[in-house]
């Protein structure tokens, strides 16, 4: 339930701080006074869309807080796979802000979440109900899952829908497949031609690194060939005044007084292995020496050319030659699905038709589930209706099958399709709602419909925005009376300007406004038993409130303890 909620510089809210009780609330007010701030404040927390215009002039920025307790199991489950939990007493605080730049931001119980996961949510804490919502009764695309929530299919429907999403992306797939066929040799020649340009260039990676060294020391030869040749002389291509001549002989010289000087013959094998590596980086020069080409000129335009020819297809195929051969594997695996495309033709349609049967399974269970409890539903909402002034009223489920060439044709929810029709008196023709109920009809329906699946959808507060637009006196206070009873099992909000509908809540709360210092404010009070009088009376009145209607709001407030007994 909604525990308490805070406003702060919407509208012309400068700042609302109020307590909800669990039952029956109505919220009442003159027209204008900000009643449908705090239906769209509630709604805000439930992650509708934020508008430019919602904040309070003068204000930088614009907030509003809910605390929720007393979950739901289907709530619990929601916040579970969100990764949200409530707080160690079961409650969950959530806020949202937005500041005149645009910012915006969502909290649950102090945590940053996005907008996404305050939706997953906040489904399973309030469901608002206003005359919008009441017109979208007449879409048969809605009536369907109405249905469903008063069978209980959501296990169900859940295992039918992961099948059904499965099949629809092997049908894509087929789909692209069958596409593609009509510009498949087209296709199939133009990643031959790919393949081959890449295949005949014969790339491999760090290719063009190596090409850029080997041009670097190319262009770099004559000196190396000069350095080099003085190193190799120096080191060892000097018979007599080389570093290995004169090391062989410091040894030597230095091991022939070994006898009477034993530590030098350490000092002559130290001497030798210096030689040996004196030796080693002297043949290691000399072969750069021998790989040094007279003429580099020719050796450099081929490098030169293989550079040039690299950068080309690079402009073809990728930014590296790494991109390039790995454009060369898509190419190729996408032309071997070209080439196979019916054997894989072949093999999603067997996928096809296997997935097919196993949500078909499903989805006449769902079928089954749906032409079982229909005709309760039925009676259940004929039975609502009556008492709401709408006894002649037949409520009827149209339930068909759809199909296509052959068998069942199967869709989001299965292969049904549903509609709400209703007969305006016993004995004629039933049909769809659109074309025949007004909009003081279709509140009613919405409520019976509503007060019917409340216990199943496993939302704890319900609120209805001017639901009872259109209607008056006794039909008005049966509507009253009717939501009385549902909130014996929910929290439920109403905004009404039914004196007959406010004065059976258990809770009435007055919206006003006031200028300070010429600047409108909004301001909620719950009222006592004099200040409903008081506003039962205004409701009642015209200009002036007289005695007369002072004590009809008495009688009114007296009947309800009848009505909430019974």
């Amino acid at each position: 339930m909604l525990n308490s909620l805070h406003i702060e510089n919407i509208a012309v809210v400068k700042s609302i701080d109020v307590d909800f009780n669990d039952g029956f609330s109505v919220l009442t007010g003159e027209t204008g006074a900000g009643k449908s701030i705090i239906i769209d404040s509630i709604g805000l927390l439930l992650g509708k869309k934020i508008e430019k215009d919602i904040i309070r002039k003068g204000e930088s920025s614009a907030m509003v807080s809910g605390l929720f307790s007393s979950l739901s199991n289907a709530a619990l489950a929601a916040f579970s796979d969100a990764g949200v939990m409530p707080d160690d007493d079961g409650c969950v605080l959530i806020q949202r802000s937005v500041s005149r730049d645009g910012k915006s931001q969502v909290k649950i119980n102090g945590r940053s979440v996005s907008l996404s996961v305050l939706k997953s949510v906040s489904g399973m804490l309030v469901n608002i109900h206003g005359q919008s919502d009441t017109y979208a009764l007449t879409s048969p695309e809605n009536h369907l899952p109405i249905l469903d929530m008063f069978v209980g299919n959501g296990e169900l429907l859940e295992e039918y829908t992961t099948l059904y999403e499965q099949y629809e992306s092997i049908q894509k797939e087929i789909r692209e497949i069958s596409n593609l066929e009509q510009e498949r040799i087209r296709y199939t020649e133009i990643l031959e031609y790919q393949i081959k340009d890449i295949d005949d260039m014969k790339l491999y990676e760090g290719e063009e690194e190596e090409l850029v060294d080997k041009k670097v020391k190319i262009k770099s030869s004559e000196r190396i060939m000069k350095q080099s040749g003085f190193a190799y002389k120096a080191l060892k291509g000097s018979e007599k005044g080389s570093v290995s001549f004169l090391l062989d002989k410091t040894s030597a010289a230095l091991s022939s007084l070994s006898d009477v000087l034993p530590e030098f013959s350490e000092y002559s094998e130290r001497l030798r292995d210096i030689l040996y590596q004196v030796d080693d980086i002297a043949e290691e020069v000399y072969a750069v020496i021998e790989d040094a080409d007279d003429d580099p000129t020719e050796k450099l335009n081929i490098i030169e050319s293989r550079l040039d020819k690299i950068s080309k297809i690079k402009r073809k195929y990728g930014l590296t030659i790494k991109d390039v051969l790995n454009f060369r594997e898509k190419s190729f695996a996408e032309l071997e699905k070209y080439k196979n495309s019916e054997d894989i033709l072949n093999s999603l349609t067997e996928r096809s038709e296997k997935v097919y049967k196993e949500a078909l399974e499903v989805a006449d269970r769902l079928h089954e589930r749906r032409v079982r409890s229909a005709k309760e539903l039925e009676r259940l909402v004929c039975e609502t209706l009556e008492f709401l002034d709408m006894p002649k009223v037949v409520f009827l489920i149209s339930l068909k099958e759809n199909a296509e060439v052959g068998r069942k044709k199967l869709s989001k929810y299965g292969f049904d399709s549903v509609e709400f029709l209703i007969s305006a008196n016993k004995g004629m023709d039933a049909k769809p709602i659109s074309k025949i109920a007004s909009g003081g009809e279709l509140a009613r329906i919405m409520l019976a419909l509503k007060s019917v699946i409340a216990d199943k959808d496993g939302v704890m507060t319900i609120v209805f925005d001017e639901i009872d637009a259109g209607v008056s006196g006794k039909t008005a206070r049966k509507i009253g009376i009717k939501m009385q009873s549902l909130a014996k099992s929910t929290q439920l909000f109403s905004v009404t300007h039914s004196a007959q509908i406010a004065s059976l809540s258990d809770s009435h709360y007055l919206i006003s406004k006031s200028d300070k210092n010429g600047v409108t404010e909004t301001a909620v009070k719950l009222l006592d038993d004099d200040g409903r009088i008081a506003e039962l009376s205004r409701i009642l009145g015209g200009i002036n409130v007289t005695e007369s209607q002072r004590a009809a709001a008495v009688d009114m407030l007296k009947e309800r303890e009848i009505y909430k007994n019974k």
